[in-house]
């Protein structure tokens, strides 16, 4: 006979403080060591998953100038960030309504775009405003996050399950929105996306809990699931969803800069209750029995072979260790340069902004940064190879911490599921 239970029985078990509530992290340990609670031992799994999610977009008010100055905005910039105006056209009131989208780049940095903007808005920080209006006026001016009167994050695609790997066997560097640099040829570096077994679509197959209106946290906020996301699909799924802007924490979402411009990262934790058995059965998945495919970088969806997440991640690091004293101070720093999140300036590592994707350790011509970031042994035509990891474009810490911030959420009763 199968076991059930309902979101009403699980809350109460919250409510009275007797819920076993484990993130996915916690979870997967113990089912590694072989010693895995059972389904009456599991009430709530918080996963989690971190990485480039392309298509973050916001929706922004904010005040420009005292009203009637201009008729209505035609163009907006924000640090140079196009912002297309509307779709309230906000006539003669010096506000104006904007999408932004997180893959936008300033028109004076193509390694600049939204996903840097909207980290800068959530720190506080003065960004500044440039309307071009329908009768042909420039305003100038300064906005903070107090000047925003509303803001809405909608991402059309975030949280998919897993992805993709890409290696490059051609014989020319190939740029790419996969690589935080141009991706060097002969099989030279791997890189790769995905939060394996912590991600929540890859616990829930196929859907069973993560549903429309379902409750979630996207970057600290509490948002919801609006249903599928573009491109959604049986075997790939991603999801839509939803939050406050002006809510969301600065360290769970930002810019990446990748070979083809600036792309944007976000965090997203959601909660699965164990209703069922079956629903506790695919919570019993771990990273090595997930599939990564292996693709030409030139034509992605070419497969060139077939790993797995317990490659990409296990006894690796998820942060560099900088050593000053191997820094040679550089007239030019490679590090610096391609930070695909602008964590190293002046021989300093902000480990706040650090993302874990191992460019560092890979790039920096003296050795400062220690970071296993692994290698995988893969067969391409017909050949053994053994490639370097040289880039995620993930952040399982980040996965992790916003999966622990969930559960103490819905113990604080912070969180209703």
């Amino acid at each position: 006979m199968t076991n059930n239970r309902t979101i009403d029985q699980i809350n109460e078990k919250i409510d009275n403080g007797e819920a076993n509530i484990y993130t996915a992290e916690e979870f997967k340990k113990i089912i590694k060591k072989g010693d895995a609670p059972s389904f009456d031992e599991v009430d709530v799994v918080t996963c989690g998953t971190c990485g480039v999610m392309s298509g973050t977009a916001a929706i922004l008010n904010f005040i420009i100038s005292e009203p009637g100055r201009f008729i209505r905005a035609r163009e907006v910039y924000l640090n140079g960030v196009p912002a297309y105006a509307g779709p309230c056209p906000n006539e003669w009131l010096g506000s104006v309504d904007v999408i932004l989208h997180g893959t936008s780049h300033s028109i004076y940095d193509e390694s600049y775009g939204g996903g840097f903007l909207l980290k800068e808005i959530l720190e506080g920080k003065e960004i500044d405003v440039r309307v071009e209006s329908a009768d042909n006026k420039t305003i100038e001016n300064t906005i903070t996050i107090e000047d925003i009167t509303r803001a809405q994050i909608i991402g059309s695609r975030m949280a998919f399950k897993n992805y993709t790997a890409f290696t490059n066997p051609n014989n020319e560097a190939v740029s790419s929105i996969f690589a935080a640099t141009p991706l060097e040829g002969n099989l030279r570096g791997l890189t790769f996306s995905g939060c394996g077994d912590l991600n929540p679509l890859q616990n829930d197959i196929p859907h069973n809990v993560i549903k429309e209106g379902c409750k979630v946290l996207i970057n600290g906020a509490q948002g919801y699931v609006l249903g599928d996301g573009t491109r959604s699909s049986p075997e790939k799924p991603n999801l839509m969803l939803s939050a406050d802007l002006t809510k969301m924490d600065s360290y769970y979402i930002g810019g990446f800069k990748t070979g083809q411009g600036g792309e944007v990262y976000d965090t997203v934790a959601i909660p699965i209750p164990v209703l069922n058995e079956e629903i506790y059965n695919n919570l019993l998945i771990t990273d090595d029995m997930i599939d990564l495919p292996v693709a030409d970088i030139k034509g992605r969806h070419l497969p060139l072979d077939n790993t797995n997440y317990q490659k990409m991640w296990a006894e690796n690091d998820l942060r560099p260790r900088y050593n000053g004293n191997k820094c040679e101070n550089c007239s030019s720093c490679t590090v610096e340069e391609i930070c695909p999140t602008n964590a190293f300036k002046k021989g300093s590592l902000n480990l706040a902004y650090c993302f874990g994707c191992g460019m560092c350790a890979n790039f920096c011509r003296n050795n400062a940064f220690d970071m296993n970031t692994g290698s995988v042994d893969l067969k391409i035509n017909g050949c053994d190879v053994n490639i370097p990891i040289i880039c995620r474009q993930s952040d399982r810490l980040r996965a992790n911490k916003l999966s622990l911030k969930l559960k103490k959420m819905i113990q604080n009763k912070e969180f209703k599921l």
